[in-house]
């Protein structure tokens, strides 16, 4: 097993034993005033670009993210899925220090969280995403066809009405720590299905079904 990868699982184990306790399975997407406002307005692309010029030392220009995982690919995401967790960051449903001061009410409004999302889901997915080393693909393809794509799509699509992001065009280290950090316990506000469905995985599990999403052909939003 690879040294890294396996340190990274045992420290993200050891904190979500610590958060696992405050989460509320059900809670995952329970409608809260500030979700339910930014969900119900009509969001404006142009003014979202320009809101999300605070954004783009982090998330790159094109919302691009960054390859090596510290920053997730936003471009072509469902507004839905960005909207929920934008205000679970600043709701404390999603703990995220880095995103908080930038998600903060006296940075951004409710309306501009609908803008940004809107402007976002319309943006292109390139297909330069960072990808695993492609050693185990096949039993990725293998685990996400029988554990994942009944939500995500058998094409990573997602579902914009159920809230599942879509995951094909996401970087390969930024899956990897994600999903590391759900199974184990760390992401408050993460589906409990998916808790279900790789609970049981190994840290070489997680890594080649996530080296196969990394390889999913992007399409257009």
């Amino acid at each position: 097993m690879n040294m890294h990868l396996r340190t990274l699982g045992t420290l993200l184990a050891g904190l979500g034993s610590a958060l696992a306790l405050a989460a509320s399975p059900g809670d995952w997407n329970a409608p809260y005033p500030e979700k339910t406002e930014a969900l119900s307005l009509r969001g404006d692309a142009a003014r979202g670009e320009a809101a999300f010029a605070i954004c783009q030392g982090c998330h790159r220009v094109g919302a691009t993210g960054r390859a090596d995982g510290s920053y997730p690919r936003l471009a072509g995401q469902h507004a839905t899925v960005l909207i929920k967790q934008l205000t679970d960051v600043r709701s404390g449903r999603r703990g995220n220090p880095k995103m908080l001061p930038f998600a903060d009410h006296q940075v951004l409004s409710t309306q501009e969280i609908a803008d940004i999302a809107l402007y976002l889901q319309a943006l292109p997915v390139t297909p330069d995403q960072g990808r695993g080393s492609g050693a185990d693909v096949e039993r990725g393809a293998r685990l996400y066809a029988a554990d994942c794509a009944s939500c995500h799509g058998a094409r990573g699509e997602g579902d914009a009405a159920k809230f599942y992001p879509r995951v094909a065009g996401q970087h390969y280290r930024y899956l990897l720590r994600e999903s590391l950090l759900i199974r184990a316990g760390g992401r408050r506000n993460a589906n409990p299905e998916m808790l279900r469905a790789i609970g049981g995985y190994g840290d070489e599990d997680i890594a080649a079904v996530s080296d196969y999403i990394s390889r999913l052909p992007v399409a257009p939003p």
